[in-house]
């Protein structure tokens, strides 16, 4: 292998060998297409309207997208709950009321999967679809019920696609386009079984590791970060 390092106070140097001037540093941002995002956010908007409990899943892309501000709007206005891949984890609020945990297949935390793969329309932002996020491509969902985010592009159902839309912008607007509709997220409230809390320990008792655990959980907030 070979490294080349250019320093930069050259690289930006016109010189009489190249045809055109250098590309500059700062690049135009990209926009979306204003026809293509009003037809995406109609189609997308008729379809979840007229569904009886749709969920919303958050995946990795939404922080390239830098779209976890408007995805978070959109759980608000719709009151849908939603669930976040394991690799998204942290890119929007866990300690939202509508937030049901992480959905991962037969690992998911509990009651999550139930009511994704339950739902007759799901939102996915910005997910990645691999043998380790779908268990062995083992997830129970339909891609006629489903509508795909991608940063710049969104498609719906079996195959109706559009292009040039950005995804923070597509999800924007479809927040205000959208019917509150909170009957999932009864459904799972309905099913939800509450974690129970340890018995209290005897004086001189061994440590266990339910209580140890406990003791962790009380000591992290929304400012923390695990790694294990």
């Amino acid at each position: 292998p070979v490294y080349i390092s250019i320093s930069c106070n050259l690289a930006g140097i016109p010189h009489p060998t190249f045809s055109r001037e250098p590309v500059p540093f700062s690049l135009s941002p990209k926009s979306s297409n204003q026809m293509g995002l009003e037809a995406a956010v109609e189609a997308a908007a008729e379809f979840l309207n007229k569904a009886v409990k749709p969920v919303l899943v958050a995946g990795p892309k939404l922080r390239v997208a830098k779209a976890s501000e408007a995805f978070t709007e959109l759980a608000d206005k719709s009151a849908y709950p939603y669930a976040v891949m394991p690799s998204a984890k942290g890119l929007v609020p866990e300690n939202h009321q509508h937030f049901v945990g992480t959905f991962w297949g037969a690992v998911s935390t509990s009651f999550c999967a139930e009511i994704v793969e339950s739902a007759d329309a799901y939102l996915f932002a910005g997910p990645i679809f691999n043998d380790y996020s779908s268990v062995g491509y083992s997830l129970l969902l339909k891609k006629e019920k489903s509508i795909i985010v991608e940063p710049n592009r969104v498609v719906i159902g079996n195959g109706v696609a559009f292009g040039c839309i950005l995804m923070k912008d597509f999800l924007s607007a479809l927040a205000k386009r959208i019917k509150r509709n909170n009957t999932a997220y009864e459904n799972y409230h309905r099913i939800l079984v509450p974690e129970g809390v340890p018995v209290e320990s005897e004086p001189r008792e061994p440590l266990r590791v339910n209580v140890l655990f406990q003791h962790i959980q009380n000591m992290l907030s929304s400012k923390t970060a695990v790694i294990a």
